[in-house]
């Protein structure tokens, strides 16, 4: 939602900070770091090479780290653009303030994805957009960005098929297809229009109706509401934004999937034959179905295990794989936890000014008598 032109512009007011579970966050953190640990301490050596690593990555040349560090900031600059693709009046910095911002909280803070939703809102808000326009534009981003999840194993299944070594990973296309087109039809259905949403809604009831009855907690679940709801925040801008949103969501995989060939290369040596791209796009794009699974922030440790496994079933020399990831790891989270934080400074700054300057203006004038 644009300011039009003669209209005072709407004071940015910091959000009523998220209510935090304080015991259920430290054990939800508790368990979350004690499986990372278990990962990186006593899995990942299992299939790959600490050791080796170090030696990899000690031969790296200031090229090869030239050339990540160049993917990584191409990816930064996608990254940002997710919120821009949902909401054009939003400034690319606005976009990726929200956004970065968000990915600091959600895996900086045990059980933080609560707390990241509601600055993304407050965020959004603050820059003019409505409670509807920053609800649908947040509920789009998660959408794609969750086809993006369930679509990109898909294809690379057919990567390593390809190659010939996806014949232990071959079970998750069929089963990932089939889920991904079930989303996508009932999210089709439910865009399509109100009646259908709400007879979706109203046969999810039905089939939850024998748990509702037994369970005294769930006796008020109604489901055909927020789909409704869900619905009316969203159609306009799927309508509108779905292309854009499917391009930026498509590239942010991408070239996140460039600073692990990049790596990969960079530690295997740019001048040796090495791991070809579709063999390490497919253990990359595989891997994606982690994040499926919410027990570690952003797949810490559980992808990072899938993604070695299968770069090593490829033909990848240990030392190579694990370098290669945690180098992909590295260099793919700590700048975005920089950035992130960077901009919940200048954002919150920026927010308190706001207040500051409010407040004095609502101070009584004094009279000259």
């Amino acid at each position: 939602m644009s300011q039009q032109p003669g209209e005072d512009a709407p004071e940015v007011i910091a959000p009523a900070p998220a209510k935090l579970d304080v015991r259920k966050s430290v054990i939800l953190g508790v368990i979350g770091l004690a499986l990372i640990v278990l990962i990186f301490w006593r899995v990942i050596p299992q299939i790959g090479s600490y050791n080796e690593a170090i030696e990899s990555l000690q031969s790296m040349t200031w090229i090869a780290l030239a050339v990540i560090a160049a993917a990584v900031l191409l990816y930064l600059a996608v990254y940002g653009l997710i919120y821009k693709a949902a909401e054009k009046s939003l400034t690319y910095w606005q976009s990726q303030q929200a956004k970065q911002a968000a990915f600091t909280i959600s895996n900086g803070v045990p059980a933080g994805g609560a707390v990241g939703l509601a600055v993304q809102f407050g965020m959004l808000t603050s820059y003019r957009l409505s409670a509807t326009s920053a609800t649908a534009a947040i509920t789009a981003v998660s959408v794609w960005a969750t086809f993006t999840s369930l679509g990109f194993p898909i294809l690379g299944v057919i990567a390593l098929t390809i190659t010939g070594t996806g014949d232990s990973v071959a079970w998750l296309g069929p089963l990932g297809l089939a889920i991904l087109v079930t989303v996508i039809v009932l999210f089709a259905l439910v865009m399509r229009s109100e009646s259908l949403a709400e007879r979706l809604g109203n046969a999810a009831n039905t089939l939850l109706r024998p748990v509702t009855r037994r369970v005294a907690r769930f006796k008020d679940l109604d489901v055909a509401g927020p789909i409704i709801r869900f619905r009316a925040d969203m159609s306009d801008l799927v309508r509108r934004r779905w292309k854009l949103l499917t391009v930026v969501q498509i590239g942010i995989a991408l070239t996140q999937f460039l600073i692990l060939y990049a790596a990969l290369r960079g530690v295997e040596g740019w001048g040796t034959a090495g791991t070809d791209i579709l063999s390490a796009f497919g253990a990359f794009a595989v891997s994606q179905i982690m994040l499926m699974v919410p027990i570690t922030p952003g797949g810490l440790g559980t992808m990072d295990a899938l993604m070695i496994q299968l770069l090593v079933s490829g033909g990848t020399e240990k030392g190579a794989a694990t370098a290669a990831d945690l180098v992909w790891r590295a260099t793919s989270y700590f700048p975005q936890i920089v950035v992130g934080l960077i901009a919940l400074v200048t954002w919150y700054r920026r927010a308190g000014q706001a207040i500051a300057t409010r407040s004095v203006g609502d101070q009584p004038s004094e009279g000259t008598g």
